[in-house]
């Protein structure tokens, strides 16, 4: 069982910058990918960013390319997303997510608040 517990969030100006980070705890298999998505009210959830195990494959939403970098740290367990030039649109709730591929096993945090004030 993995547990993840996100971090980070919170209120802030339109422009300004955020990392969140994720602490994932238990056995975590590769191959893997882990990521953040996020939900806005009355939105359904939708990708932010992912990344491999590795490294060596990361995937960023449209939305956010250019304004957001995804990073991990393996041997810590754990997951980071640096977000830049933040808009009222980026309000949601961000949740951490880790698959482990070619088994079972989709968890996901209980999730961090980022509101961007206008």
């Amino acid at each position: 069982q993995v547990q993840l517990v996100e971090s980070g969030g919170g209120l802030v100006q339109a422009g300004g910058s955020l990392r969140l980070s994720c602490a994932a705890s238990g056995t975590i298999f590769s191959p893997n990918v882990m990521g953040w998505y996020r939900q806005a009210p009355g939105k359904q959830r939708e990708l932010v960013a992912t990344v491999t195990g590795s490294g060596g494959i990361i995937n960023y939403a449209d939305s956010m390319k250019g304004r957001s970098t995804i990073s991990r740290d393996s041997a810590k367990k754990m997951v980071y997303l640096q977000m830049n030039s933040l808009k009222p649109e980026d309000t949601a709730v961000y949740y951490c997510n880790l698959v482990h591929l070619g088994r079972r096993g989709n968890y996901w945090g209980q999730g961090t608040q980022v509101t961007v004030s206008s």
